[in-house]
């Protein structure tokens, strides 16, 4: 007896420790695959029919024979990368795996897009992964074996995600997309960025404090999630670096490859005769972006700038459109200055001063004191940047107020940098070289969305999954998300380095997890005028620039230069010996009804439109919203090196009233072009009537008499908001045109 029982106990413990190593090193975790697609080709009918209720739109407003406008989304993750994989996970109230097939019948069935590329990022990726990204697209592409369909176009891609800690070494996030789905015509292996993402997921074996092997033993009930992630860890930590003296055709397939700046990626990309598309995005978030970072070092020729045709104006992250004068910090990264609050602009440096002057106020001590310590802690969060509020002890995010924000921007991106905005891009100027260098962008949204779901614009509904909003799902795990939580307030600051931040056991905290909630919207739309359904036409499209981005709807949106009788689309750049003329028409996008449309639920199981869509879809009724006006924007870039930014960006240059029921169309010139003899950039944006928008009011400031917020009411993303509060208000949604580059032609 006494041998039984040693035994079973023997096997009670030989279970446990099994058990307990497999969750803690991943030897029971499962792989995340690229899943099976569930839903079928759209039907041919449904095609035709949206096909030809644009067409009679257009004609609404005077667009003969036009090329088809199709809407798609160019940047979508799906739980092969790192941070999608997270947003899963129980502690963080995830709704479980969202694989790349569930992005296959998203597009299909419940947002109805035209086009979209899966972008998970490199950091992340795997021989494994790769390989089972580009045999998904595939399956999602065909018909047949033979015949491509052309319901819903699917590229490869994959995201360069670069962070650097200082301006020098920071270039931001890449979006790597491929027209072609053969082995031969994409990459070998995607490309990844080194510095802060790779640190993080690679070369922290050993941190318990950073590979969340402790997670599973919180929550044992959902312990296979956790185990799954270690799983995550250690196959990526496998994969050997590649040999960064060997050119990129010469690599095995199976390393893991690396490239420290935009240069080195795109000579790469060339080393394996690839030419795909490089849409930089997410420019102006500052939730990553050192202070003073500006795109002027991405102007370089090194930098090779003419590679990036295309640039993201809006995601789920908000708007990076919009320049604005008001600054982080002042002066160099090295020495920086707190800058004073302006009427539409509170420093986050100057309001950790406010906090730390009020606490010491309140403390007893006298003012003198306390104004040395406001200042004193202005000094140390503007030297900190990314993270500043970490030297704040007992901080909350409610006391920042609406501090950091561009308070007059629509639905800007959270700490939105004016340096890094795409009007900023537009109207510098690299004298450096033999030649001027100057940024030639054109448009478009994406969503950005880390849950499988491109195109999740089309209604404001289920805001935890058609937005990034995520957080704890209990006091506890908010602990262990951020450590700082709990602090004493005391009225000192902490008088931390950029280094030691950046060395300490933060976690979440450095991207202020929590005030970023507020500030995510659902995405945008990319829009390109497409001689086809097709994959060469979309990418002919996108290539010539002749596409916009909308910030969700589907607008219908044209803008052309007509001076001397030819037709020259959004995207153009021309020669001008006369003053250019432009038209705009734009038709309001259609009005939804709830549910979905009845082909949805012959083509894609019940379970998948109640789990996946939501059980809401892209419905359009038969009415459109009002395009109440057209705002134009005029840039003329640098001509020399002394010229003020803030005298260049004309934002609006002209308003112009749309009353047209069924669109509007607008005509205006430039009467000054000729006179002025320098570079100009047109741009138009179609303002539609406001609608109800998920976290369009993002911190829903309580103001004083003066304007002053007060008060701030967030958006959690965590156990403390109800998951069906949308957080709506009404906003005016828009389209952006790709910009018209027109010079003076002196011959």
């Amino acid at each position: 007896m006494k041998k039984i029982i040693l035994i079973a106990v023997l096997f009670i413990f030989a279970g446990v420790f099994y058990f307990s190593g497999g969750l803690y090193y991943g030897w029971t975790g499962k792989f995340e695959r690229a899943g099976s697609i569930k839903g079928e080709i759209v039907p041919n009918e449904i095609i035709s029919k949206r096909t030809t209720i644009q067409k009679d739109s257009a004609l609404a407003v005077g667009v003969n024979e036009p090329k088809q406008i199709l809407f798609g989304d160019l940047h979508v993750h799906t739980t092969f990368s790192t941070d999608a994989f997270l947003w899963t996970l129980p502690m963080l109230n995830g709704t479980g795996s969202a694989p790349m097939a569930d992005a296959c019948d998203y597009a299909r069935y419940c947002s109805g897009i035209d086009f979209w590329a899966t972008t998970d990022h490199a950091e992340a990726s795997t021989p494994r992964k790769w390989k089972e990204t580009k045999d998904l697209i595939r399956q999602c592409s065909f018909a047949s074996d033979l015949e491509e369909s052309t319901d819903v176009v699917s590229f490869i891609g994959f995201e360069w995600t670069q962070v650097g800690a200082l301006p020098s070494e920071h270039y931001g996030h890449k979006n790597v997309i491929f027209k072609d789905l053969e082995d031969d015509k994409v990459a070998k292996r995607p490309i990844a960025a080194s510095g802060v993402a790779v640190n993080a997921l690679r070369n922290n074996t050993d941190n318990t404090d950073n590979d969340f092997r402790l997670l599973g033993f919180t929550d044992l009930k959902n312990w296979q999630e956790y185990a799954n992630l270690q799983a995550f860890l250690k196959e990526l930590r496998d994969v050997p670096f590649c040999d960064p003296n060997l050119s990129s055709d010469e690599l095995p397939l199976d390393c893991f490859e690396q490239a420290k700046d935009p240069g080195e990626l795109m000579r790469r990309l060339e080393e394996q005769s690839l030419d795909p598309l490089v849409i930089p995005h997410g420019s102006s978030w500052g939730f990553y972006t050192p202070p003073t970072s500006a795109w002027d070092k991405q102007l370089k020729k090194d930098m090779r700038p003419e590679s990036f045709p295309i640039i993201e104006v809006m995601s789920g992250h908000g708007n990076t459109e919009e320049y604005r004068s008001y600054r982080q910090v002042i002066g160099e990264i090295e020495n920086p200055i707190c800058p004073s609050p302006t009427e539409n602009y509170l420093p986050s440096c100057w309001r950790a001063g406010q906090i730390i002057e009020t606490r010491c106020l309140n403390s007893g001590l006298d003012e003198k004191e306390c104004s040395s310590r406001a200042e004193k802690a202005r000094q140390v969060t503007a030297n900190l940047g990314v993270g500043f509020h970490i030297a704040v002890p007992g901080e909350n995010s409610e006391d920042y107020l609406n501090s950091g924000q561009c308070q007059d921007c629509f639905l800007p991106a959270f700490n939105h940098n004016p340096t890094t905005s795409v009007q900023y891009g537009l109207a510098i100027t690299n004298f450096d070289e033999d030649e001027p260098i100057n940024f030639n962008w054109g448009f478009i949204s994406s969503s950005d969305n880390h849950r499988a779901r491109p195109g999740t614009g089309y209604k404001p509904v289920d805001r935890k999954t058609t937005t990034e909003s995520a957080g704890a799902r209990s006091e506890y795990y908010r602990g262990l998300l951020l450590p700082n939580q709990g602090q004493q307030a005391d009225p000192n600051i902490l008088p931390l380095t950029r280094e030691e931040i950046l060395a300490s056991n933060a976690g979440f905290a450095l991207t202020e997890l929590e005030r970023q909630q507020s500030f995510w919207t659902q995405g945008g739309l990319a829009a390109v005028h497409s001689e086809g359904r097709n994959r060469n036409a979309i990418w002919d499209a996108m290539e010539r620039k002749e596409i916009y981005g909308t910030s969700g709807p589907r607008i219908l949106l044209w803008f052309d230069e007509v001076s001397n009788q030819e037709i020259n689309p959004m995207g153009s750049s021309l020669s001008l010996s006369n003053n250019p003329k432009f038209i705009v028409k734009a038709v309001g996008s259609f009005k939804q009804k709830p549910g979905c449309e009845d082909f949805v639920m012959d083509g894609l199981p019940r379970e998948k439109i109640d789990t996946l869509c939501g059980g809401e879809c892209y419905n359009p009724s038969s009415e459109r919203l009002n395009i109440t006006r057209i705002e134009v924007i005029k840039i003329t870039p640098q001509i020399s090196p002394e010229e003020k930014v803030d005298d260049l960006i004309q934002d609006p240059w002209l308003v112009l009233p749309c009353n047209g029921e069924n669109g509007c169309e607008v005509e205006f010139e430039d009467p000054s072009f000729i006179e002025n003899d320098r570079q100009s950039i047109y741009y138009v944006r179609a303002i539609q009537e406001p609608t109800d928008t998920i976290n369009g009011d993002n911190l829903r400031c309580k103001y004083d008499s003066e304007g002053n917020c007060i008060e701030v009411n967030p958006c959690w993303g965590d156990y403390r908001v109800d998951s069906k509060d949308a957080c709506l208000s009404k906003e005016e949604h828009r389209a952006w045109s790709s910009p018209i580059y027109i010079s003076k032609n002196n011959s």
